[in-house]
Parts: structure tokens; C-alpha cells; sequence
């Protein structure tokens, strides 16, 4: 089995985004932990509404690859619009951040709510 830690993000209907976002999840994966769940300022393009992140931990047998594939569908499936700017608002942001304990994500180094996050559900 694998081990990992996901980012979830939504800046547009946050609180339902990311409850379906969970069911969906625990339909394909075992999900073990979740976050708290923090609000934050946008970042690149600040005239949008805040963002809730957090992080969920799960066991997948599935590779890396397939469940990457696995969240795009997913977040196309809630309506990300994938022809808005990089750091436009989003339906749903899904992404692996660790992998069977090695941090994989970048962002896992430059932001604090990522680091936070990931942090409170790896440490259990």
C-alpha cells in the first residue's frame, strides 16, 4: 500500500467543494486523516475570494501515476475550469505532496498552510 498526504484547496463554493471532494475520495481510496481545515488569502491574483486548505492522508494501492490522473479527473468532474490563470480561483485544487514520505510538491517548502497542514496529518 501506499502512503500519502494530498492538498485540497477551493476558493469557490469551499465548504461543498470539498465535502464532495471527500466523499469522492473515500470511494477510491482509504482515507486515514484530515486536516484542519484554515482560510487564506489568494496568492498571484488577490482581487478573488479567500481559500480553505487542508490536507488529507490516504492508502491507495494504486501508483503515483494513477492517482494523479485519478485527482485531475476528479477536479475536472467538480468543474475546474483548467483555461483560467494559474492562480485564478478554483472549484478544486487537488495535489500529492508526499509520497510514501518523501515530499514530492515544492510548495511543500515555500508555503506555510501546505507545510501546516501536511504536518498535522503526518505526525499521527
Amino acid at each position: 500500500m501506499n502512503d500519502c498526504i494530498l492538498s485540497i484547496g477551493s476558493n469557490i463554493n469551499p465548504e461543498e467543494n470539498i465535502r464532495k471532494t471527500l466523499i469522492f475520495l473515500k470511494q477510491k481510496v482509504n482515507v486515514i486523516d484530515t486536516s484542519s481545515w484554515v482560510k487564506t488569502t489568494p496568492i498571484g491574483i488577490t482581487d478573488q475570494a479567500d481559500f480553505i486548505n487542508g490536507a488529507v492522508r490516504i492508502r491507495t494501492a494504486i501508483s503515483q501515476q494513477a492517482l494523479t490522473q485519478y485527482l485531475k479527473n476528479l477536479e475536472d468532474r467538480l468543474g475546474r475550469d483548467r483555461s483560467l490563470p494559474k492562480f485564478g480561483p478554483r472549484v478544486i485544487d487537488l495535489d500529492i505532496v508526499v509520497w510514501n514520505n518523501k515530499i514530492i510538491d515544492n510548495d511543500y517548502y515555500t508555503r506555510d498552510f501546505i507545510k501546516n497542514s501536511v504536518h498535522e496529518v503526518w505526525q499521527k
